[in-house]
């Protein structure tokens, strides 16, 4: 009698957790059709609804573009790719046969489009029938020697609201994920008791005075940008995520991603010096570009996100860094003397990323358990 009561029991576990997704997804359904934006806080809906699978990605061929097309193919979504030129397209046919842009399975799954990123028109064509934009921010020193330039800065901003206005006169659009840097949140100035605060987390910006002061045109850039594209998402009621990574690394990043590594070491001991200096993956930071709209789209996820696996705070991981972009020691941790010279020392916290990642993965694991329970009773 008691392995009978269990059995029915766990039954009855299934059946409730089946009306669960069921109402779940009407739920969804219904609010996607109100216009509301997703469902009670504390339900978890692990995959999104295939309407939500069609998503755009800006500069798709980029360094970090490449690895968000590739985590959003491997979770079957129909992805659009933006290109700014026919020279760009040859490129990318060339990564096709190559197999840089996914497996031949998942190659049916996205196309490329070519939409200036100086063009709003372009940019709404190339958004239409999308329900999410993926704004990778990729941007090259066309003369090969200063990293980053004010006037790249300049043109950054003016891009990121060429797309953000651009998803706002697009219907099918609903959601944009923006990918932004810690050099927005970390070059501190004094609050308003002249002390600088210790912590830096998603609430954390960096003061535009000390950007200019020291001529940080990257951390500017990417500071100016993020701030026009949370004001047009709010003033279009926009949803919009965005995500400030660290130094992204990953093979040959250094020879492939030249103008954001130059450009981000800019600063570099100063930050070392302040323990704000870090990394990411660039696989681990298209993955969680990837984690962030499933959750925006089931109502878990909004505002910014810092993400980083590592802080390069310590020799052995400055000198493991030089020797990956084959540079001196010096040009990532500067001289005794310098770091002598900054005083104030900080904390970054990534812990908003990491609990919603680990939410999203204890969820879906658990909804694996009962879905082998609910295959093995249907035998």
């Amino acid at each position: 009698m008691g392995i009978v009561r269990t059995e029915e029991i766990k039954r009855t576990e299934i059946e409730e957790f089946r009306r669960m997704l069921v109402s779940c997804a009407a739920l969804q359904r219904r609010k996607d059709e109100e216009g509301l934006k997703g469902p009670r806080a504390g339900v978890w809906v692990p995959e999104c609804e295939e309407q939500d699978k069609a998503v755009c990605v800006t500069s798709g061929i980029s360094y970090l573009g490449r690895a968000v097309v590739n985590s959003l193919l491997l979770r079957r979504f129909s992805v659009r790719i933006t290109v700014e030129n026919q020279e760009d397209l040859e490129k990318l046919r060339e990564m096709e046969t190559t197999g840089e842009m996914g497996t031949g399975r998942d190659r049916g799954n996205f196309r490329a489009v070519v939409a200036k990123l100086s063009d709003m028109e372009s940019l709404s064509e190339a958004f239409d029938g999308c329900r999410c934009v993926f704004h990778t921010c990729s941007f090259a020193d066309s003369a090969g020697l200063s990293g980053y330039s004010k006037s790249m800065a300049e043109i950054e901003v003016k891009a990121a609201e060429n797309v953000m206005e651009a998803c706002g006169r697009t219907a099918s659009v609903r959601n944009c994920v923006m990918s932004s840097s810690l050099l927005a949140c970390v070059w501190r100035g004094h609050d308003a008791d002249g002390e600088v605060p210790s912590v830096i987390n998603q609430e954390s910006w960096s003061d535009e005075s000390v950007c200019l002061n020291k001529k940080l045109w990257f951390a500017l850039g990417k500071l100016r940008a993020e701030r026009a594209a949370w004001r047009i998402a709010e003033e279009r009621g926009l949803r919009l995520t965005s995500i400030c990574s660290g130094l992204i690394t990953g093979p040959q990043f250094c020879i492939r991603n030249p103008t954001p590594t130059i450009a981000y070491l800019k600063g570099a001991a100063e930050m070392y010096a302040s323990g704000i200096l870090a990394t990411v993956d660039v696989t681990r930071l298209a993955e969680a570009h990837v984690r962030v709209y499933e959750a925006m789209v089931n109502g878990q996820a909004s505002g910014r996100y810092l993400c980083y696996d590592q802080v390069v705070d310590e020799d052995d991981k400055a000198e493991r860094l030089a020797r990956e972009m084959g540079v001196p020691m010096e040009r990532v941790c500067g001289s005794s003397a310098s770091v002598e010279a900054t005083p104030h020392r900080f904390k970054l916290s990534n812990q908003k990323l990491l609990g919603l990642i680990s939410r999203a993965l204890r969820c879906c694991f658990q909804e694996k358990e009962m879905v082998v329970e609910v295959h093995r009773f249907c035998q």
